[in-house]
């Protein structure tokens, strides 16, 4: 049910209920002393996810699944911890060797995943700076920490006087290593950093499965791990990069300004009468939809536009690039909140060959998914990245806030282009305005 736009939510509902008697089977299962914590849990959990459900904005979403990755890492990582306190109380003696390595793998995968969830949830909600961080050695000492970490765990599947210095360590260089893997990695990379660590909270429930002998939290979390990673590489594909590259390159750690080829042009602003006068007569639109548009909350303006466009004989499509927002899908779940049709949303591989023909492209805060430097300039840190060819449609209309770069940090050349004109203000009172006139008239 997942795999279908039209079914996906009964699909996260049966996914949901299965997951329910999942635990309450396991707790029926088990011989449970004492039902108060738990029934604590279940309540204050439900509390938080209804709370988040109702009143994080879809513009906070980002962050938010990016938490919840975090949460499902810090409850594998407490699962092995407990588990491996109640063996040790048990039996002083060194844990059999499969036991140890998967409680090692579960609080290892799990810290990590925790403090690096919390590190891109603070980064995507701009509490702190949203560029990469890099320093002289860094990744020397991520790979020192790894060292050690692992040293650690073997300390502690060794067992012995050193047993629990080892495990600790693990403890303490996991969360530390969060923070250190997420630092170099720049705003513009957040939604394959998303994904990847949604792959890690899967493997660490998979590893905290082993841990308990619970095949369902097994099998949920290889399916996690397993489609968040090729998740994670069709993405990084996306962008013409690979995995390494994004992880350590440290794209964006530094101002754009100044690099790449100085580009002749100017912005030429345009109103909303004037835009109201080239859609008119447009038979050809392709909308590419960025995280402006997730900003300003315009996804419903953008459907009210599409949907006056085809009365008026135009084409409409919707142009999604895999990359485009701040997570995995981040346009298609606001577009679908909008209830724009599935099948006008059209892949980047798709739409680019129609783009010579598009009388009007209307770009609504998308930056870096349209810059034709990452096609003509061999010197832009975005060279041989697949874009939108927005560029190539006769006119092409640009809704921005400002005069400003992207999250990224570099000036977009679509903006200086003869065809291209630019609808400055918020998208949704832009669009809006452009609404208004298609009413007026």
């Amino acid at each position: 049910m997942l795999g279908n736009a039209e079914t996906a939510r009964r699909g996260n509902l049966v996914s949901a209920v299965g997951m329910l008697l999942a635990v309450v089977v396991t707790l029926l299962a088990k011989q449970i002393l004492s039902y108060e914590w738990i029934l604590v849990g279940i309540v204050a959990g439900s509390l938080v996810g209804y709370v988040a459900a109702v009143r994080v904005k879809m513009t906070a979403m980002p962050e938010m699944v990016a938490l919840f990755n975090g949460f499902g890492g810090l409850a594998s990582m407490l699962v092995g911890w407990s588990e491996y306190e109640r063996l040790h109380l048990a039996s002083p003696d060194a844990l059999p060797l499969f036991i140890s390595t998967t409680i090692f793998l579960t609080v290892l995968i799990g810290g990590i995943t925790f403090t690096g969830s919390v590190y891109a949830f603070l980064k995507l909600a701009e509490w702190v700076s949203g560029r990469a961080l890099l320093f002289r050695g860094q990744h020397m000492l991520n790979l020192a920490l790894t060292v050690v970490a692992i040293a650690g765990g073997v300390l502690f599947a060794m067992g012995g006087d050193y047993e629990r210095a080892g495990f600790f360590a693990a403890v303490a260089i996991s969360l530390l290593l969060g923070f250190t893997i997420v630092m170099p990695i720049g705003g513009g990379d957040m939604p394959v950093v998303i994904s990847m660590l949604n792959s890690l909270s899967g493997l660490a429930a998979a590893a905290a499965g082993f841990v308990i002998g619970n095949n369902v939290l097994v099998v949920a979390g290889c399916l996690v791990g397993t489609s968040g990673m090729i998740l994670t590489l069709i993405m990084c594909k996306a962008m013409n990069r690979t995995m390494v590259n994004v992880l350590f390159s440290g794209f964006g750690a530094t101002a754009a300004t100044g690099k790449g080829t100085a580009f002749a042009g100017e912005l030429k602003p345009i109103s909303p009468g004037d835009t109201y006068a080239v859609l008119e007569t447009a038979r050809q639109v392709v909308i590419v939809p960025g995280y402006g548009m997730a900003v300003s909350q315009a996804q419903h303006q953008v459907k009210e536009l599409a949907d006056i466009l085809e009365k008026n004989g135009a084409e409409v499509r919707f142009a999604i690039h895999p990359v485009a927002g701040r997570m995995p899908g981040h346009m298609n779940v606001l577009l679908a909140e909008a209830n724009v049709p599935y099948e006008q949303l059209v892949e980047m591989a798709a739409i680019n060959p129609m783009m010579p023909q598009v009388d009007v492209a209307i770009v609504i805060g998308a930056n870096d998914v349209v810059n034709p430097a990452a096609i003509n300039d061999k010197s832009s840190p975005i060279h041989g990245m697949p874009i939108v060819n927005a560029h190539e449609a006769r006119t092409v209309i640009c809704l921005k806030r400002g005069k400003g770069a992207g999250f990224s940090g570099l000036e977009n050349q679509l903006f200086l282009l003869p065809n291209t004109r630019m609808l400055y203000g918020d998208a949704k009172v832009s669009l809006q305005a452009v609404v208004s006139e298609f009413k007026g008239n």
